[in-house]
């Protein structure tokens, strides 16, 4: 048996933008009609001659920005889609979970749908069966095993899905980035029975924006941008050119002063962007990207449209460069208090009195929901501030990354002990 379990060589994929046709002679026959079929359409191609190898066994990230085509090639590898040109070898039985409810039937419940994936998959009743037990309570859907999957939240399809896919015993399993959707605890337990699969000798393609949980599992990663491989190899060196290349969506017009109306993309909902620009003022009012440990950091986040929204609510998120989550502060907490007044345009001002992180660099994100709507904007990587050591204790002794990611104020004592005769 070849220790090969993917062999991708030369794949490229190719969109027609414009085409809104499925390719059914249905449509053809009313496109040639009505003469739709001379309508100006545009080639792009979301994948551009990728070649690649995974090994039996092995875990390899792939990560990029929005729309490098991530996504795209695990279709692909999928089946879901084929490729325009090139050619794919895949050795063993594949189980993919690429959005929420990948494969469920809405009709169905979860019971059902648990038995229909594992047809899927080429397994008989009595192998589903056995482990049936399992996947319920790696879900923790119980209760709602009976109930049509239609009806399910997104956070249980995700649930119920992950389990389907990483228990009925795939050689090789393909996750896109659909364990966003489940809650700290579940995302913890995902990785560690991704670790376990990968220790039974099966092979996983783990597509993700969370560089801590990509190095946590993967040994190797494939770095894509705009359809194309960029350098692939050892975990630490892929990610670190990820890093360095375009760390942030802002444009700099000054260290600390981030103009976010330049996004190359936007998330936003509602047909404009409501973050606009971010400033970063230091203890001493000055705008800035550098802080000192325990320094005064002061956001002023340049807002449109936002009091048009009833109850919205602003969250800014500190994380790593590797994206782990340190901290975050939302309104939704600490309710924003404003004038009566509110204009089309206003700054929103959050103020942290004593930076609490060690040194270091991170990132900041900034997203604005709704109550009942959801996101509404959302600015990854808004902006990448550095901290400076600094003698924070006034002891003498200079805190830096040694101590942590963040520091926290104790007092030491001794108290005397007498021993009871």
């Amino acid at each position: 048996m070849s220790d090969v379990a993917i062999s991708v060589e030369n794949i490229s994929k190719r969109y027609l933008i414009g085409d809104t046709s499925s390719g059914s002679i249905r449509e053809a026959l009313a496109g040639f009609f009505s003469n739709r079929g001379s309508q100006k359409t545009e080639e792009f191609w979301a994948l551009k001659d990728i070649s690649f190898e995974v090994k039996r066994g092995e875990a390899i990230g792939i990560i990029g920005k929005n729309g490098a085509g991530k996504s795209t090639l695990l279709k692909v590898l999928s089946r879901i889609t084929e490729p325009t040109t090139g050619r794919i070898a895949i050795d063993g039985r594949v189980s993919s979970l690429l959005e929420v409810g990948t494969g469920f039937h809405p009709e169905l419940t979860g019971r059902e749908n648990v038995f229909l994936n594992g047809t899927i998959l080429g397994m008989s009743r009595t192998e589903v069966k056995a482990k049936f037990d399992e996947i319920v309570d790696f879900s923790g859907v119980e209760k709602f095993l009976d109930t049509p999957v239609k009806r399910y939240s997104s956070g249980m399809k995700v649930r119920l899905a992950f389990a389907v896919a990483a228990h009925l015993e795939p050689e090789i399993l393909i996750i896109d980035e659909v364990l966003a959707v489940g809650d700290a605890e579940f995302q913890k337990k995902c990785l560690g029975k991704m670790e376990d699969v990968t220790g039974e000798g099966r092979t996983v393609l783990f597509v993700s924006h969370n560089m801590a949980a990509v190095k946590a599992l993967c040994s190797r990663a494939i770095l894509i941008k705009q359809g194309q491989v960029v350098t692939a190899g050892e975990i630490e060196s892929v990610i670190a050119s990820y890093l360095r290349s375009d760390n942030s969506k802002a444009a700099h017009t000054t260290s600390g002063l981030y103009d976010l109306r330049k996004r190359e993309k936007t998330d936003s909902k509602v047909g404009h962007l409501i973050v606009e620009e971010l400033r970063l003022l230091n203890s001493e009012g000055k705008i800035t990207d550098t802080f000192l440990m325990g320094e005064q950091l002061k956001l002023i986040i340049s807002m449109a449209g936002f009091s048009s929204f009833k109850g919205a609510n602003v969250g800014v998120i500190f994380k790593t460069l590797s994206d782990q989550w340190i901290t975050s502060f939302t309104t939704k907490m600490k309710p924003l208090i404003t004038d009566e007044t509110r204009d089309f345009h206003e700054d929103i001002t959050l103020t942290i009195p004593r930076l609490p992180f060690t040194a270091g660099e991170a990132f900041i994100d900034i997203s604005i929901s709704q109550p009942g709507v959801g996101r509404l904007d959302h600015v990854e990587r808004a902006a990448r501030i550095r901290i400076e050591g600094n003698d924070v204790y006034e002891s003498g002794t200079l805190v830096d990354r040694y101590f942590g990611l963040v520091y926290i104020d104790g007092e030491w004592g001794v108290e005397r002990t007498y021993s009871v005769q």
